[in-house]
């Protein structure tokens, strides 16, 4: 199976393609064909699996069409879709076409990236696929989409000059879209595409009052593309005004993924530190991503794992987008060791090749505890879970035991910090 095979244009597959992407993951050979056929569509889809893709690409798809005057593919065809209409750029200053909703500002840039990186490859697309259309712009290339990305925590002056143009694409979380919206600067009523990702994240952040509003200034014909990992009552509640006779795909499980182990050490709550520091440093791990309970537990362990010669850095919601933006770079690019979160870091953080997810405390709900887990054992890849669990955390180990259906043996922690002998567990499977 190829992205051509899924009926993806020669200029967004080679596009695809020129990004190293070629072969199809589940869920992309699953919603990108009804997706390019107009049907609105509910994806169950875990974390990780490939989601971001199967909502872009058929959307940059039809949207290169449009510029080349034609529509996408023969069943695109029908009045009631506007994007069957040649219309290469939005007329108005503030015009989105295709709105991205997404629960957090880490998932709002993470998917801001994969469309700009798309649309920058079209150029490379039409000189390397054979039969590409060099007709879409007249010059050979279709013209790149424009993408912006709008969250809070930071100045909206600037996300409202850079709407001024209108936009292709623009991927935002609820609560800064409806003050864009109400200073003019997005203007929603020529939407074509609605997208929500994380839509069970979006629900348990307390957007639901903040989708309602946005659902009123949205057009009554446009495409829906739900994305989530769960579906329950109150979820169908919420966002069943969202799509229209929508196609259900997928299914709530995890991932295709690698092994993952979950391991639990018994440990008293002085230890913890001790403990996770000596992990670290016997472990084989390149990096480590850390989850506490609160930002200053995320600062303080932090601070304790760089005085103890452990490059580390924090993440949570009490830092500036900058220092946020950064914290991660570093750790993706290595410079870091550890990363230290919040909860803020479960849902939406891709980080390639993370080989082990410490919990320096539990969750408050297993749900929490199944996002965190799924940071690690992506893409086909091992990963290791390991929880620091304190007497007063067992009863919670076994709830999250229960109800995620996972089988989490806690074994006592051994080592000079606990009192007791031998090594606990350090490597990855």
């Amino acid at each position: 199976m190829t992205f051509p095979d899924l009926g993806l244009s020669p200029v967004v597959s080679a596009a695809l393609a020129s990004l190293g992407i070629t072969e199809p993951m589940p869920v992309q050979a699953l919603a990108i064909p009804p997706a390019l056929e107009g049907r609105d569509l509910l994806v169950l889809s875990p974390t990780g699996s490939g989601k971001t893709i199967a909502f872009a690409a058929p959307i940059l798809d039809r949207l290169v069409a449009a510029a080349a005057g034609r529509p996408a593919r023969p069943e695109a065809r029908s009045e009631a879709r506007p994007e069957a209409r040649s219309r290469a750029r939005p007329p108005l200053s503030g015009n989105v076409e295709a709105l991205v909703l997404v629960p957090t500002r880490e998932l709002a840039v993470q998917v801001g990236k994969v469309f700009d990186a798309i649309g920058a490859a079209y150029g490379t697309a039409v000189g390397a696929a054979p039969g590409a259309d060099k007709r879409a712009t007249g010059r050979g290339a279709p013209a790149r989409p424009r993408v912006r990305v709008a969250h809070g925590g930071v100045s909206i002056n600037p996300q409202m000059l850079a709407l001024r143009g209108g936009a292709e694409v623009l991927v935002a979380t609820p609560g800064r879209l409806l003050d864009l919206a109400r200073h003019n600067a997005a203007r929603l009523g020529g939407l074509r595409w609605l997208v929500i990702d994380e839509a069970d994240r979006m629900l348990a952040e307390g957007f639901a009052e903040e989708l309602g509003d946005i659902l009123a200034l949205l057009p009554a014909s446009r495409q829906g593309l739900l994305f989530s990992a769960t579906f329950g009552p109150e979820a169908e509640r919420v966002l069943g005004p969202v799509l229209r006779d929508p196609l259900r795909l997928g299914r709530e499980s995890p991932p295709e993924s690698g092994i993952l182990v979950h391991r639990a050490l018994s440990v008293a709550p002085e230890s913890k530190g001790p403990l996770l520091r000596r992990l670290i440093s016997e472990g084989k791990w390149d990096r480590v991503l850390v989850f506490a309970s609160s930002t200053r537990r995320a600062d303080n362990v932090a601070r304790k794992l760089n005085n103890n010669g452990i490059p580390a850095a924090a993440l949570h919601g009490d830092l500036s987008q900058a220092a946020r933006t950064r914290a991660l770079a570093d750790f993706r690019e290595g410079k870091t060791r550890v990363l230290v979160a919040s909860d803020l870091a479960s849902r939406g953080l891709d980080i390639t090749g993370l080989p082990c997810v410490i919990n320096y405390e539990l969750p408050r709900s297993p749900l929490d505890y199944v996002h965190r887990a799924g940071r690690t054992g992506r893409a086909g890849q091992d990963g290791l879970v390991v929880s620091l669990v304190s007497p007063d955390e067992e009863a919670m180990l076994r709830l999250i035991g229960k109800k995620a259906g996972l089988s989490i043996p806690l074994s006592e922690a051994r080592g000079p910090e606990t009192g007791t002998g031998d090594q606990a567990p350090k490597n990855a499977p």
